[in-house]
């Protein structure tokens, strides 16, 4: 050609409007295929819809259910028959006959709520228990009457309620078995509270002998509620001398309670006789070894003389006092003895220390010094370094201090303290 350069052309395209190698829709073909785009959509949607739906119910366990009151049809959703452990195959429990498939004693509530929805067209709900395999559930059924385009139906929501029923009887059952040991505790506390009186009469109270003040401290293992083992006694004797004495008998429970008590009441008919500490520790021992088959107990016993002064005491395997003197505080020399029960053959030996005005003498069973897992000796160096700032002024706040301060209290030990101030003029 004239005029073109490089020979053949290609042919234009052809314009937008235009289809290659096929027919343009129609408006009826193109509305077609809209609806079947839509419908598949739809389709997907319901799809999705009825999934999220079945995962909510099996997540709540509920369903819903329909009863159509004219045609008499019923339309349950799956988790409807897992509730009721029913075969699908057996179709809904038409509306009439579910009360028959309750308990007998929830049937009145559930037809009151039936003929509530169907006469009334009153929404509403109940509960009730079914038998699905054996098994007692609990139910809980919503009620309403729904009319639409000449349609009346029964729509309802069913939920498997057992889970929370059981927690809220389970917490019942707790309350009340929490309020009858409570009852029981109170009980055992008014028990224990007599016991301890007439066994250890006045137990943590001050006491004053006509030569000197002494202060207790007497606290329970694990500050529970009671009496163990642990012991004291300090009493005037007829001879003008002081009796002081603290102990512990192995164990815990009435039956260490009922030794401790033989051991103190032994001890205290045992002192009227004057003899001396070393005398009266071998005839306890004797008493232990014959009288209280396996079992074993530690001592102090002491006379105080205020003619001179002197303190004189023998022990049955039981921590020495502490003597407390001008700030300083320290433990005693202990003199020999095993603790009661343990043998017959080795004697026990008396030892002696001189008290001055402004002492302090300091009584203390091991529950005291002894923890799970600490060297007693560790438990011992507290003691002495917490005691040492213990004054006469107020003993009993200085006695609380000392507990704490090697520990607080034992949590499988009783703690028994005495703080004996001499009164007065010595020697």
């Amino acid at each position: 050609m004239v005029g073109v350069v490089g020979g053949h052309q290609p042919p234009l395209p052809p314009r937008n409007d235009q289809v290659t190698g096929s027919a343009p829709l129609t408006a009826a073909e193109m509305v077609q295929r809209l609806r079947g785009e839509l419908d598949e959509h739809m389709a997907v949607e319901r799809h999705l819809l009825t999934t999220r739906l079945a995962h909510a119910e099996r997540l709540g366990d509920l369903a819903w259910a329909e009863w159509n009151l004219q045609t008499g049809e019923s339309t349950w959703s799956d988790h409807a028959y897992t509730i009721f452990g029913r075969d699908p195959g057996e179709g809904p429990i038409p509306l009439g006959d579910l009360s028959g498939h309750a308990d007998p004693a929830d049937r009145a509530a559930l037809d009151t709520l039936l003929r509530a929805v169907v006469r009334l067209a009153e929404p509403g709900q109940a509960e009730f228990r079914i038998r699905r395999r054996g098994e007692v559930r609990d139910l809980r059924a919503a009620l309403d009457l729904v009319t639409s385009g000449g349609r009346t139906a029964v729509h309802g929501v069913i939920q498997d309620v057992t889970g929370r029923r059981r927690a809220e009887r389970s917490m019942i059952e707790a309350r009340h078995l929490l309020g009858a040991v409570r009852a029981q505790a109170d009980e055992d506390r008014t028990t224990n509270a007599a016991l301890r009186e007439a066994l250890v009469p006045g137990i943590g109270r001050a006491l004053d002998l006509p030569h000197a003040r002494i202060e207790v401290r007497y606290v329970p293992a694990g500050m529970r509620n009671g009496l163990g083992g642990d012991w004291y006694d300090a009493a005037p004797l007829p001879d003008g001398r002081a009796l002081l004495t603290i102990g512990d008998v192995s164990g815990h429970g009435l039956q260490a309670i009922a030794r401790m008590s033989g051991i103190r009441h032994a001890l205290a008919g045992l002192s009227m006789t004057g003899e001396p500490a070393d005398r009266l520790l071998t005839w306890l021992n004797d008493l232990v070894m014959y009288r209280m088959e396996e079992t074993t107990a530690t001592a102090v016993i002491g006379h105080l003389d205020p003619a001179t002064g002197v303190f004189t005491w023998g022990q049955a395997g039981h921590p020495a006092p502490i003597l407390i003197r001008d700030g300083a505080a320290v433990q005693l020399d202990p003199p020999a003895g095993v603790m009661l029960g343990a043998t017959l053959t080795t004697p026990y030996e008396p030892a002696r220390v001189r008290l001055r005005a402004g002492d302090l003498l300091l009584l203390f069973t091991d529950g005291l010094v002894e923890r799970r897992g600490r060297d007693i000796d560790e438990g011992v160096a507290l003691a002495l370094a917490a005691a040492a700032d213990l004054t006469r002024d107020d003993p009993r706040a200085g006695l609380d201090r000392l507990i704490e301060a090697v520990g607080g209290p034992n949590p499988e030990d009783d703690t028994c303290v005495l703080a004996v101030g001499p009164l007065g003029r010595l020697g």
